[in-house]
Protein backbone atom coordinates (compact mmCIF):
# COMPACT_ATOMS: atom_id res chain seq x y z
CA UNK A 1 0.00 0.00 0.00
CA UNK A 2 2.90 2.34 0.57
CA UNK A 3 4.42 3.98 -2.49
CA UNK A 4 7.79 2.79 -3.66
CA UNK A 5 9.48 6.13 -3.05
CA UNK A 6 8.51 5.89 0.64
CA UNK A 7 10.07 2.41 0.96
CA UNK A 8 13.30 3.65 -0.64
CA UNK A 9 13.74 6.22 2.17
CA UNK A 10 15.86 5.41 5.15
CA UNK A 11 14.32 5.92 8.65
CA UNK A 12 15.91 9.37 9.10
CA UNK A 13 14.45 10.60 5.79
CA UNK A 14 11.03 9.23 6.75
CA UNK A 15 11.09 11.10 10.09
CA UNK A 16 12.26 14.26 8.36
CA UNK A 17 9.50 13.98 5.72
CA UNK A 18 6.89 13.53 8.48
CA UNK A 19 8.25 16.61 10.28
CA UNK A 20 8.11 18.68 7.07
CA UNK A 21 4.60 17.43 6.24
CA UNK A 22 3.44 18.11 9.80
CA UNK A 23 4.94 21.62 9.75
CA UNK A 24 3.27 22.41 6.42
CA UNK A 25 -0.03 21.04 7.74
CA UNK A 26 0.19 23.11 10.96
CA UNK A 27 1.17 26.30 9.10
CA UNK A 28 -1.64 25.83 6.58
CA UNK A 29 -4.15 25.31 9.39
CA UNK A 30 -2.87 28.39 11.24
CA UNK A 31 -3.21 30.48 8.08
CA UNK A 32 -6.77 29.24 7.48
CA UNK A 33 -7.66 29.78 11.14
CA UNK A 34 -6.31 33.33 11.12
CA UNK A 35 -8.35 34.13 8.00
CA UNK A 36 -11.52 32.69 9.54
CA UNK A 37 -11.00 34.49 12.86
CA UNK A 38 -10.20 37.74 11.03
CA UNK A 39 -13.43 37.48 9.05
CA UNK A 40 -15.32 36.65 12.22
CA UNK A 41 -13.84 39.69 13.99
CA UNK A 42 -14.73 41.93 11.06
CA UNK A 43 -18.28 40.60 11.03
CA UNK A 44 -18.58 41.19 14.78
CA UNK A 45 -17.35 44.77 14.39
CA UNK A 46 -19.87 45.35 11.60
CA UNK A 47 -22.70 43.93 13.74
CA UNK A 48 -21.75 46.26 16.61
CA UNK A 49 -21.68 49.26 14.25
CA UNK A 50 -25.06 48.34 12.77
CA UNK A 51 -26.60 47.90 16.24
CA UNK A 52 -25.31 51.32 17.28
CA UNK A 53 -26.69 52.83 14.09
CA UNK A 54 -30.03 51.12 14.67
CA UNK A 55 -30.18 52.42 18.25
CA UNK A 56 -29.41 55.94 16.99
CA UNK A 57 -32.13 55.71 14.36
CA UNK A 58 -34.60 54.37 16.92
CA UNK A 59 -33.82 57.38 19.12
CA UNK A 60 -34.42 59.74 16.18
CA UNK A 61 -37.74 58.05 15.45
CA UNK A 62 -38.69 58.26 19.11
CA UNK A 63 -37.86 61.98 19.27
CA UNK A 64 -39.29 62.82 15.85
CA UNK A 65 -42.09 64.99 17.23
CA UNK A 66 -39.63 67.02 19.29
CA UNK A 67 -37.41 67.68 16.28
CA UNK A 68 -40.33 68.61 14.02
CA UNK A 69 -41.55 71.07 16.67
CA UNK A 70 -38.06 72.56 16.93
CA UNK A 71 -37.80 72.87 13.15
CA UNK A 72 -41.20 74.56 13.03
CA UNK A 73 -40.19 76.98 15.81
CA UNK A 74 -36.92 77.82 14.03
CA UNK A 75 -38.74 78.49 10.76
CA UNK A 76 -41.16 80.82 12.54
CA UNK A 77 -38.66 82.70 14.71
CA UNK A 78 -35.31 82.56 12.90
CA UNK A 79 -34.81 85.36 10.38
CA UNK A 80 -34.27 84.17 6.83
CA UNK A 81 -31.14 85.52 5.16
CA UNK A 82 -30.97 85.42 1.39
CA UNK A 83 -27.42 86.77 1.15
CA UNK A 84 -24.62 87.80 3.52
CA UNK A 85 -25.34 91.51 2.99
CA UNK A 86 -28.53 91.13 5.02
CA UNK A 87 -26.40 90.60 8.13
CA UNK A 88 -26.39 94.37 8.65
CA UNK A 89 -30.19 94.23 8.84
CA UNK A 90 -29.82 91.57 11.52
CA UNK A 91 -27.49 93.88 13.43
CA UNK A 92 -30.04 96.71 13.11
CA UNK A 93 -32.74 94.43 14.53
CA UNK A 94 -30.38 93.58 17.36
CA UNK A 95 -29.84 97.27 18.10
CA UNK A 96 -33.61 97.88 18.14
CA UNK A 97 -34.20 95.09 20.62
CA UNK A 98 -31.27 96.25 22.76
CA UNK A 99 -32.65 99.81 22.78
CA UNK A 100 -36.06 98.50 23.79
CA UNK A 101 -34.56 96.83 26.88
CA UNK A 102 -31.99 99.62 27.55
CA UNK A 103 -28.97 97.50 26.81
CA UNK A 104 -25.91 99.41 25.62
CA UNK A 105 -24.20 97.79 22.62
CA UNK A 106 -20.49 98.46 22.14
CA UNK A 107 -18.19 97.38 19.31
CA UNK A 108 -20.73 95.73 17.03
CA UNK A 109 -19.13 93.61 14.30
CA UNK A 110 -20.55 91.37 11.60
CA UNK A 111 -18.61 88.18 10.98
CA UNK A 112 -18.40 86.02 7.90
CA UNK A 113 -19.94 82.61 8.37
CA UNK A 114 -20.04 79.29 6.64
CA UNK A 115 -22.11 78.86 3.49
CA UNK A 116 -23.25 75.46 2.25
CA UNK A 117 -26.04 74.40 -0.11
CA UNK A 118 -28.21 73.65 2.93
CA UNK A 119 -27.56 76.58 5.22
CA UNK A 120 -25.84 79.92 5.52
CA UNK A 121 -24.48 81.28 8.78
CA UNK A 122 -23.87 84.88 9.69
CA UNK A 123 -22.92 86.04 13.15
CA UNK A 124 -22.76 89.36 14.91
CA UNK A 125 -20.26 90.01 17.68
CA UNK A 126 -21.20 92.61 20.29
CA UNK A 127 -20.21 93.74 23.75
CA UNK A 128 -22.93 94.86 26.14
CA UNK A 129 -23.12 96.94 29.28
Amino acid sequence: MMPAWYHRMNPRERVLSWIVAGTVFVLLNLWILSRVLGALGGAHKEVVERRAKLAEQALYVKERDLWTKREEWIRKHQPVLNNPAEASALLDQLREVAGKYTVLIENPAIGAGETTPYHQTVFASIETK
